[in-house]
């Protein structure tokens, strides 16, 4: 893993002795890089040139730059995001976020993947009469304003399966996540289904018969609001329930609900750029 801001070396190397990071930080001094991929974020010259009172513009400086009036020293920021690169330094994906205060996490992006966290997460086991469930956090610490996920790592029991969506008139595996004013609930991802004929009814569906992963994504908020109800906050516990209905190749079992939960610990957002360290 390797950053690149458009922050210079002296600055960079003072940030990175004073929070213990030891992947490359790479100074793009005066944004040339930024510029060639096609992400310099042009919100902080709006802001300080002759539209800078438009209301218009005003909105693209809270979703883009920041909740206070920028300063000169912005001009040159990217878009916040995030490549991914295969051995050949090939750009295989990438992911980019809509708002400046919303980050993805290094694991949640793994996750997204299909790989693991990455970090030492620490996981939940529950059986049920069909299934067994391991569920996890992407992270085991969040900040406001980063984006993270859920994961919930299902084995169906033998000759069982579960109901993909698509499925018609059978309850399909889902999260349901309890509201919180500080999480936002974001689309959950699936993975491909299986077709399966049920014989006695002649009729086929798409199911899950395998081991199979649920990734739940959210964000914790990171506005002013959340900030300020969150600080002094040692943790974030996330509540909700999985619910799916189970069948194996002769009989169709009632719908079943298994209460989670996920509590992760909350780390406070680093606001300076930097001190200087001698």
């Amino acid at each position: 893993m390797a950053t690149i801001t458009y922050d210079s070396v002296e600055v960079l190397d003072a940030f990175s002795r004073q929070h213990g990071i030891t992947f490359p930080m790479l100074a793009d001094v005066g944004s040339v890089t930024i510029k060639k991929f096609g992400i310099l974020n042009p919100v902080p010259e709006w802001a300080l040139g002759p539209d800078k009172d438009d209301p218009a513009v005003q909105a693209e400086v809270q979703k883009y730059v920041s909740v206070v009036r920028p300063s000169a020293a912005m001009v040159g920021i990217a878009f916040p995001g995030t490549f991914i690169l295969d051995t050949q330094g090939r750009v295989k994906q990438r992911f980019f976020e809509d708002s400046y205060i919303e980050r993805n996490t290094v694991s949640n992006l793994l996750i997204k993947l299909g790989n693991k966290t990455g970090a030492e997460v620490a996981a939940t086991k529950v059986s049920t009469a069909h299934l067994d469930i391991t569920t996890y956090p992407s992270s085991p610490g969040l900040a406001p304003g980063d984006r993270f996920s859920v994961a919930l790592d299902i084995v169906p029991h033998s000759r069982i399966h579960v109901y993909a969506p698509g499925a018609q008139g059978y309850r399909v595996v889902s999260l349901s996540v309890e509201p919180n004013a500080h999480v936002r609930v974001l689309d959950i991802q699936y993975p491909p289904s299986e077709p399966y004929y049920f014989k006695p009814l002649k009729e086929r569906v798409p199911v899950f018969q395998k081991p199979f992963r649920l990734v739940q994504e959210l964000v914790l908020e990171g506005t002013p609001q959340a900030q300020a109800a969150l600080r002094g906050k040692e943790s974030v516990t996330v509540k909700g329930s999985l619910q799916y209905q189970a069948c194996d190749d002769k009989t169709c079992f009632n719908p079943v609900l298994v209460p989670l939960s996920w509590t992760i610990t909350l780390q406070p957002l680093v606001r300076q750029r930097t001190n200087r360290v001698p």
